[in-house]
């Protein structure tokens, strides 16, 4: 008679293998900056204010001057963002006794789609932030001419002075083909060419004007978002294993962490899984350096406003800042003059039509 043996696999084992799916399962959530969960322990209401450096102005004081006027002096703030844990996101199973032993011969099969679910409420909470921004620019009209919105969406960034590092051009599936069927951007030959190893390595189509270009389905289909990696934080964290449960682990993996708990109703003979993850989203706002030209002098803005990323669109109308805004005066970047298929100007002159 043959002997049967069994393979005992550690949970911890497993909870690796689940987050290293679920990291697989992850795109848009993969493009923000993570933060974890240990600073936030025992933080009041679950949230913490993460200091960003202040910002001063610089002033002449005339070479050999009369020293009539005293030199000026500056009053030196730091600012504080409100990050919050915002979210549980879990999946809970029960399996009883016959499907344990007929139907499912190891957990990992249980384990995939649990995994799965918790990455698509990772997924959809940031998407809702992402798209629930407030942009203060929108590019439109972009199907008209998509090499010029993209370098208008570079020259955009670059006069907000948002981080130049892993920039990203998020786009939704109209306007992925609307890219990889226009010729100037020569993104098609790009596509399929590496072993994907994750979702967002297949999402990925190639690198133009200092963008990574991403597709995802669950972005409206003709936007598209540009922004640097730093524009969203992505809060995670893994709950503690409960000391009363017998089978349990938390680990992380590639920043994202996960808790994986499982233990028996005898009540009613069935196993219970429970994966989940802490997770929270929040936009960055910053303080602008610009120059008076006027006055000749540097200007800091006195309210905070929302930089480090713009959204894109197949047809919509542009929208830029007001001209006599604090942003468009600092920036340069204003409804004065927009970018259009036809040329940098008013949206209204009759040659756009």
């Amino acid at each position: 008679m043959a002997t049967v043996q069994h393979q005992i696999v550690k949970p911890q084992k497993l909870a690796a293998t689940a987050v290293g799916m679920l990291e697989q399962e992850l795109i848009i959530p993969n493009l923000m900056q993570r933060q974890g969960i240990d600073q936030f322990k025992g933080a009041e209401n679950d949230t913490i204010s993460v200091p960003v450096e202040g910002v001063l102005p610089f002033h002449d004081y005339a070479f050999r001057n009369d020293r009539t006027n005293p030199i000026v002096f500056d009053e030196y703030n730091e600012r504080k963002i409100p990050v919050t844990f915002g979210g549980n996101v879990y999946s809970a199973v029960k399996l009883t006794d016959e499907q344990y032993d007929f139907d499912i011969d190891q957990w990992s099969k249980l384990l995939r789609p649990q995994v799965k679910a918790v990455a698509r409420g990772l997924a959809r909470r940031a998407v809702s932030t992402l798209t629930g921004a407030t942009y203060n620019v929108t590019i439109g009209n972009a199907q008209g001419n998509l090499r010029g919105a993209l370098i208008e969406a570079r020259r955009v960034l670059n006069a907000f002075h948002a981080p130049e590092g892993n920039r990203y051009l998020l786009v939704g599936t109209d306007f992925e083909s609307a890219l990889l069927n226009d010729d100037k951007m020569n993104l098609a030959s790009n596509v399929g060419d590496d072993v994907a190893e994750s979702a967002l390595r297949t999402a990925t189509l190639g690198d133009r004007f200092g963008f990574r270009i991403v597709v995802d389905q669950s972005i409206p289909p003709a936007a598209a978002y540009a922004f640097s990696g730093s524009a969203f934080i992505f809060l995670t964290g893994a709950p503690a294993v409960p000391q009363s449960v017998p089978y349990g682990a938390t680990t992380s993996f590639e920043g994202i962490a996960a808790r994986w708990v499982r233990d028996y109703d005898p009540t009613y003979m069935q196993d219970r899984s429970v994966v989940n993850t802490y997770a929270g989203f929040q936009t960055v706002k910053d303080v602008l350096v610009g120059w008076d030209g006027a006055n000749n002098k540097e200007v800091i803005s006195t309210g905070e406003h929302f930089v480090r990323g713009i959204k894109l669109d197949l047809d919509a109308k542009s929208d830029y800042p007001p001209a006599a805004s604090e942003l468009a005066v600092i920036t340069g970047v204003s409804d004065a003059k927009v970018w259009t298929p036809a040329g940098y100007k008013p949206e209204t002159d009759p040659s756009n039509v």
